[in-house]
């Protein structure tokens, strides 16, 4: 047998698959056995109501999908009273991410949030800051601090800063995020992008610009969650391009601690178990009594020329 637990931000988890923010639903019971997963990961929700962006939503594009939702939300009380009970019937542990536009605003939600049921809280730092000129809290190191010194005040619960990867300071970004009391990092969202209908002229989405996700932006993710992975002490979860087993093993070996999948189950909602058959296969056939000892293992001669590439740079 194969150990696939693994200790993360602070829980322990059955396996290192979760799902995304935004691509899972207690709905998806009826498709798949949800108690395989190692953890649940909530929609985004926000501290009042919110409609979303305007359609169309979601453009299909090469190597992926762009995708402005806009955090449509029925509110943190609907969010309490209704959808953290659907999940206490299993023994996973439920992530609950969150969403506001001010330090105060993501305090205030993430007390709120702080109830039975609930093993960690992720907080979606990607989104924009109003007190900042609409810049998302993550893209600064000391925006960044400043939020999750905020939102560590306000619950003993595990933190879990979601990263932006629209930024040129993701190592000092990371760093910032543990400073100010997050016990992981999921490295990242989504990657700021357009298409255009050369028919119509139009923006493919509503809201012109949206989050590009899928296979074409793991590379860009995979090196910035091995950038974070070595500037920081906590663990690192790695979310981006996450299509199968080896896309996932990739983020392990690299030093992630586990991974989120998010547009693969929108392709195949069956996509997260097949994912965890693969990583155990792997394990099997390479002998690897636990998945844990996989993590950080990418051989010496690449950290050397990354070394090398960075001095240079």
């Amino acid at each position: 047998m194969v150990d696939l637990s693994v200790d993360c931000g602070g829980i322990r988890l059955a396996n290192p698959v979760m799902p995304a923010s935004g691509t899972f639903a207690s709905e998806l019971a009826d498709i798949i056995e949800l108690q395989r997963l190692g953890a649940f990961v909530t929609k985004t929700v926000t501290p009042g109501k919110r409609q979303g962006n305007p359609t169309p939503r979601v453009s299909e594009v090469p190597g992926g999908m762009l995708n402005s939702i806009g955090i449509p939300s029925k509110g943190v009380d609907a969010f309490i009273a209704e959808t953290i009970p659907l999940y206490a019937g299993f023994d996973v542990p439920l992530v609950v991410s969150i969403s506001a536009d001010t330090p105060d605003g993501f305090a205030d939600i993430c007390r709120r949030v702080s109830v039975s049921g609930v093993a960690a809280v992720e907080v979606n730092i990607s989104c924009p800051n109003i007190e900042d000129d609409g810049r998302a809290f993550a893209m600064r190191p000391e925006t960044t601090l400043a939020v999750m010194r905020k939102l560590r005040q306000a619950t003993d619960l595990p933190l879990w800063a979601k990263l932006t990867p629209n930024t040129g300071e993701i190592p000092a970004v990371a760093q910032a995020a543990e400073e100010g009391g997050a016990d992981a990092l999921v490295v990242a969202n989504t990657i700021l992008a357009m298409s255009v209908d050369i028919r119509t002229r139009r923006a493919s989405l509503g809201r012109v610009m949206g989050g590009l996700s899928g296979p074409a932006i793991k590379p860009i993710i995979l090196r910035m969650a091995y950038q974070c992975v070595r500037a920081v002490q906590i663990p690192v979860i790695g979310c981006g391009g996450i299509m199968t087993a080896a896309d996932a093993l990739e983020y392990l070996i690299v030093g992630c601690r586990a991974v989120q999948v998010g547009t693969a189950t929108f392709v195949h909602p069956g996509a997260m178990l097949t994912v965890i058959d693969g990583l155990e296969d792997y394990c099997r056939q390479n002998g690897i009594a636990r998945i844990a000892d996989l993590t950080g293992t990418l051989s010496a001669e690449a950290h050397d020329a990354s070394l090398e590439w960075e001095a240079i740079a």
